[in-house]
């Protein structure tokens, strides 16, 4: 029976390790490195106060107020988070932790919360990197609620490919459970192992085959929803002009709406075949015009990924089996894909003679470009680690290194100049520290009109667990306020939260924020529900306020 770790990502019993030429990589460009102590779950479990949770009659089977289960349940998986829990510096943490069976036990839930001072924050899989789940300030008790044995799938309608899921159900279980029925989501985003639907639609997230199966708010068709104010439904048409959509309330709302219990979900057959390929291009503004062209030329494509110079080399150095990689580099730059390379790897789905020719449209568009085509063996490796990359941060920070993330979108115009200036805000944001940023980026999901911008950051921790967060802080302010003031989005696929709340209001303007203010007021009046998070309960009212002013 696999356990998950309590202070890092995933499974305990899984690990992955840096290879040899892997570590000299980052030796050479950030420096040598000492890791920082970590604490222990009994020394942190041991200085978690009493719960202060009175609950009424018929509650407490479903809630339990044990350390463990509250610690395990205190954060998620930003860098802020992470650092908590590996310093065992938590700071607040739930009071307790609710476990319903139904949508009528959250809605029992919710009526506790209404006649009590107790904040609800809904759980997932706790893979936010954005500081969803974490209590916030106030003084009335917090209870977390895990869906997590609201799991199963409740209903398939074969005719209108349309699943009912409980909102707790994890990535993997949604697929077995569909696959079980010759069908499929296609919702894969790294976080998969963990995340889940109900998570999904709470974040607006994206997979990594969108451009097959779409985004979150393409495949959820409804679900049901509880709120302070009562049960929300949401029923499913194909299409309606019948007013706002009110799916578009509940995707995003990140719990400050209510708590979905059910989701229905658009799903697809499973597709005959799947296969994942490599070009590399021998330049930047190569690799990014043949994306552009493949995305605006409609080939359809299930997946498209695109790294950049320094996320290559970086990818080809941590890969291992340095004598295959020299040939490999020797070959490339015989072909005139040398210094400064790209690689673009893609994917390919659905039946057999359609999968064959959008391969050769791809081939054919991408040696228009310069591409050079690798087939399908590098592309078999992406897919079969796709979803441990997250362990990586263990190992690194086992060498005393921390690496974090962060995304947006933008328009083609605009996609070179604002990925150049987060890099570069990046990489010289320690120099008064006298430390380097080894900094990388990625396209990861494509439109007609633009892409996402995925950059990753590697740098050494501090002397301290204090300093090393003041140091992504400054970081990550610095790199957000770019993204904003530059024509990006603030979040592409990981929602809100807590730490890109500060940022919102330059993306939504006064009228924007008075508006979501005012939504969640109206089912939230005393903000009890997941309070501070996608809208700070400070930010909110001077907003307000601001909106106000002749």
């Amino acid at each position: 029976m696999s356990t998950r770790r309590w202070n890092g990502w995933g499974d305990e019993a899984f690990s992955l390790a840096l290879p040899p030429q892997g570590t000299t990589f980052l030796e050479t460009r950030i420096g040598e490195a000492r890791p920082l102590p970590d604490a222990t779950l009994d020394t942190v479990c041991a200085r978690v106060p009493a719960s202060r949770l009175s609950l009424t009659p018929g509650l407490e089977p479903l809630v339990r107020t044990d350390p463990e289960t509250r610690v395990r349940h205190a954060r998620g998986q930003s860098l802020p988070d992470w650092l908590a829990l590996r310093s065992g510096e938590l700071g607040r943490v739930p009071d307790g932790v609710a476990f319903p069976n139904s949508a009528e036990d959250v809605r029992r839930l919710m009526d506790y919360a209404r006649e009590h001072p107790v904040q609800l924050i809904p759980y997932g899989g706790g893979t936010s990197v954005a500081g969803h789940i974490n209590p916030g300030d106030g003084e009335a008790p917090v209870l977390t609620v895990s869906l997590s044995r609201m799991d199963r799938l409740l209903d398939l309608d074969r005719d209108s490919q349309i699943a009912t899921f409980g909102a707790g159900t994890p990535g993997p279980l949604v697929e077995a459970q569909l696959r079980a029925h010759g069908c499929t989501l296609g919702h894969f985003p790294q976080s998969f192992e963990l995340s889940t639907l109900g998570g999904w639609v709470a974040a607006r997230s994206s997979g990594q085959q969108s451009l097959r199966y779409g985004r979150i708010e393409q495949l959820f068709a409804g679900g049901r929803v509880e709120t302070l104010a009562g049960t929300l439904s949401i029923p499913t048409f194909p299409a309606s002009s019948a007013g706002p959509d009110l799916r578009e309330l509940v995707l995003g709302s990140e719990g400050r709406l209510g708590i979905l219990t059910e989701a229905k979900v658009r799903v697809s057959r499973l597709p005959e075949q799947e296969g994942f390929y490599v070009v590399v291009f021998p330049s930047w503004q190569q690799a990014r015009d043949a994306c552009r062209e493949l995305v605006q030329q409609r080939v359809p494509l299930s997946m498209l990924r695109l790294s950049n110079a320094t996320e290559t080399e970086t990818q080809l150095a941590l890969a291992g089996h340095p004598r295959m990689i020299h040939l490999l580099e020797r070959y490339l730059s015989a072909r005139g894909a040398a210094e400064g390379k790209c690689m673009m790897t893609f994917g390919v789905t659905g039946n057999a003679r359609p999968c064959r020719q959008t391969l050769a449209q791809a081939r054919a568009m991408s040696r228009r470009f310069g591409g050079v085509y690798l087939g399908a063996a590098l592309g078999r490796k992406w897919a079969e680690k796709r979803f441990t990359m997250p362990y990586l941060r263990d190992a690194l920070w086992q060498m005393g290194y921390v690496v974090d993330t962060l995304e947006t979108a933008t328009d083609w115009s605009n996609v070179d100049r604002l990925m150049n200036r987060i890099e570069d805000t990046l990489r010289s944001g320690l120099a008064p520290d006298h430390e380097r940023n080894h900094v990388f980026t990625h396209l990861s999901h494509f439109y007609g009109e633009g892409c996402s911008i995925y950059t990753t950051y590697v740098f050494r921790v501090a002397d301290s667990y204090e300093e090393t967060l003041d140091r992504w802080k400054r970081l990550k302010h610095a790199a957000s306020d770019c993204i904003v003031h530059n024509g990006g989005t603030i979040s592409h696929q990981h929602g809100v939260g807590k730490d890109h709340a500060p940022y919102l209001p330059v993306e939504k303007g006064p009228l924007g924020m008075t508006a979501l203010d005012a939504l969640l007021r109206h089912f939230d009046p005393d903000q009890r529900l997941n309070p501070g998070t996608l809208l700070g309960q400070s930010q909110a009212l001077a907003v307000t306020e601001e909106a106000a002013q002749p």
